[in-house]
C-alpha cells in the first residue's frame, strides 16, 4: 500500500499524465489488519484499493471480499503487482489514473491510503454522486485533510453536502512512522458509510449545493449576511426561530439538520428563479 504524492502534471502525447514524487509503504501488519477490520467486508462485496503500491492492503482485502480491484498508476508497482497478484484470482490490477478510471456501477467499498496531494478530488469522485454505488469507506489520508472533513466548523460547500448522504468519522491518528520512508506529516483514518436516510432527497442535490456554495463563500459571516440574497428580511427571521439562531451565528457553525432544514425552507418560502446556482464543475 503506497502513500504516493503526484506532483505537477506534464503533458504527454497531448495528454495530462500524473508524474509521482515520491511513495510511502505501510510496513506495520497490525495497523495494515485493524484498517480492514474497520471495513468489516462482506465476502460478496467488491473493494477499490486506490493507490495499492506494492499490495499490502490488496493481499489482506482479498482474503475478505469477493472481488478486489487493485488500483495503480505507477508502472513499475503495478508490474510488481501483476506478478506479487497472480496467485490471488478475485484481484484485478488496474493501470489507471485514479481520477479518471470508470468506477464500478454496482455497489463498492474502498479501503485505501489515497495520495495526499488529491485527497479532495478523490473524495470528490467519491462523495459527490448521492445516489451513487459507493457505500462506505476505509481511507487513510492526510491527518489536516481528515480533520477538515469531519470539523464541526464547516467551511466547504462539498464537505457539507457530503454529509447530507454519509456520515463521515474521524476514526484515529496514524503516525509517519509507520510509512517507508515516512512522510513529512501523519495521517488519519477517516470511515465514511452512506447514510440509511439521507438528510435530503438526491434529487434535491443540485439546490442544495447551490444553496451551500452560495451561503458559504464567506463562511465566517454571520447567517444574516450569509443569505439575505436568498430570503427576505421577514424569512430570514422566520428561518432563525425556526433552526434556533441568532442574526450573528456564523453559516459555518450549523449542524447537518440545520443545513437540511434551511433547504426545505428555501424551497418553500423562496421562488425558484431566486435559488442560488450550482457552479459548474471545472
Amino acid at each position: 500500500m503506497t502513500c504516493n504524492k503526484y506532483s505537477k502534471t506534464k503533458k504527454i502525447n497531448n495528454q495530462k499524465k500524473p508524474n509521482f514524487s515520491g511513495q510511502h509503504f505501510m510496513h506495520n501488519r497490525k495497523l495494515i489488519e485493524e484498517i480492514v477490520a474497520y471495513a468489516d467486508i462482506a465476502s460478496h462485496e467488491t473493494v477499490l484499493d486506490l493507490g495499492a503500491g506494492k499490495g499490502a492492503l490488496t493481499t489482506v482485502l482479498s482474503s475478505r471480499a469477493q472481488r478486489v480491484l487493485a488500483v495503480e498508476y505507477d508502472e513499475k508497482l503495478v508490474d510488481y503487482l501483476q506478478r506479487k497478484m497472480m496467485s490471488y484470482p478475485n484481484v484485478k490490477v488496474i493501470h489507471h489514473d485514479i481520477l479518471t478510471m470508470p468506477m464500478p456501477k454496482q455497489s463498492f467499498v474502498v479501503v485505501s491510503n489515497i495520495p495526499y496531494s488529491i485527497t479532495t478530488p478523490i473524495m470528490k469522485r467519491l462523495l459527490d454522486q448521492p445516489a451513487g454505488p459507493f457505500q462506505r469507506g476505509v481511507i487513510v489520508m492526510e491527518k489536516g485533510a481528515a480533520k477538515r472533513f469531519t470539523a464541526s466548523t464547516i467551511k466547504d460547500a462539498y464537505v457539507i453536502a457530503w454529509r447530507m448522504f454519509f456520515d463521515i468519522r474521524y476514526a484515529k491518528d496514524i503516525s509517519r512512522n509507520n510509512f517507508s520512508p515516512p512522510p513529512k506529516v501523519d495521517s488519519a483514518m477517516l470511515t465514511i458509510k452512506r447514510k440509511r436516510h439521507p438528510l435530503i432527497p438526491p434529487a434535491k442535490y443540485s439546490a442544495f449545493k447551490g444553496l451551500a456554495e452560495y451561503a458559504l463563500h464567506k463562511p465566517a459571516l454571520p447567517v444574516n449576511l450569509a443569505l439575505r440574497g436568498i430570503f427576505t428580511p421577514p424569512q430570514l427571521k422566520h428561518v432563525r426561530r425556526q433552526l434556533g439562531l441568532n442574526s450573528e451565528t456564523p453559516i459555518s457553525a450549523l449542524s447537518e439538520q440545520q443545513w437540511a432544514r434551511l433547504l426545505e425552507a428555501m424551497l418553500h418560502h423562496v421562488p425558484a428563479f431566486r435559488w442560488p446556482k450550482r457552479k459548474k464543475r471545472k
